[in-house]
């Protein structure tokens, strides 16, 4: 009989013996980073000056860099953004990154049940939406994170809520006069089409559960990083049978949407912002255009 490879045999020897340490009644909290990086030259920074543009990017930080727990056992998590004290002068969660903030995210990867609590421009919705199945492809490729054997996984996927490249300001070359009809790069109503995105997923089964951060799942062991587009998710901490175990609730207020529709909410809102603030910055220096 031949052999197995020496990393796929060291995850089979992981994966068994870690099954039998997780009891039927086992939870798990793990805490993580996320870290978005955003190009201002797409948003009309092409003439700001680098100072500038770091003012703009420390201003943005608390909605660029945020900190998440999820809570799990082996069928449900929920992941909700830690709160915090934002600094003097930063504007805090209201306005703009307020409005765009997720609630508390439910998964049930038995049910293929997801739930997300979530405020825009205060109103509250609760999007209830089938859990996306993610095809990944399994790889031998490993690493350390904290205490934990890694292995990567890979998938393509298309990325859900807003896409902001459809939101980009125009640049004086390309706005209309008013009255004007036609189509350029940034004149459309409708949303752009979803991309597709690699995901790269670095998942422990010395945790073995199919749960992970965010949208991601599915993998035979915890997830502890997610590179996807120019967001990284990263695991710093983990406290498995705390002594005090947390009630895993479902969302359950606001209006029942599912994810399609609550992006087309929110896609409609925010392309009616990007008109007003093109108009107000346009040739006819007016507040808005018909």
């Amino acid at each position: 009989m031949k052999k197995l490879p020496l990393k796929i045999a060291l995850l089979l020897t992981v994966i068994i013996s870690s099954s039998n340490l997780f009891a039927q009644d086992f939870q798990g909290k793990a805490y993580y980073m996320s870290k978005t990086t955003m190009d201002l030259d797409q948003f009309g920074g092409q003439d700001m000056s680098a100072e500038r543009k770091k003012q703009i990017q420390e201003r943005m930080k608390s909605f660029l860099e945020k900190e998440f727990t999820l809570t799990f056992t082996k069928s449900e998590s929920i992941y909700k953004e830690e709160e915090k004290l934002e600094a003097p002068g930063s504007g805090g969660r209201r306005g703009f990154g307020g409005s765009l903030t997720g609630g508390p995210k439910y998964k049930n990867v038995q049910t293929k049940e997801m739930l997300q609590d979530q405020e825009f421009f205060g109103k509250q919705f609760l999007v209830k939406d089938e859990l996306k199945t993610i095809e990944w492809k399994m790889g031998t490729e490993t690493k350390t994170i904290g205490q934990y054997t890694c292995f990567k996984a890979t998938a393509m996927v298309e990325p859900t809520g807003i896409d902001f490249q459809s939101f980009r300001r125009p640049r004086n070359g390309n706005q209309r006069k008013e009255g004007e009809k036609g189509k350029d790069s940034t004149d459309s109503n409708e949303p752009a089409k979803p991309k597709t995105i690699e995901v790269v997923a670095w998942y422990t089964p010395q945790i073995p559960v199919n749960q992970g951060p965010d949208n991601y799942w599915g993998l035979p062991g915890l997830i502890l990083e997610v590179n996807a587009d120019r967001t990284t998710i990263l695991c710093t901490k983990i406290v498995l049978n705390p002594t005090d175990k947390e009630t895993i609730e479902k969302p359950k207020k606001g209006q029942k949407v599912t994810q399609e529709e609550y992006t087309e909410i929110t896609t409609k809102k925010m392309e009616e912002m990007r008109e007003m603030y093109g108009g107000r910055n346009g040739r006819g220096g007016g507040r808005g255009r018909n």
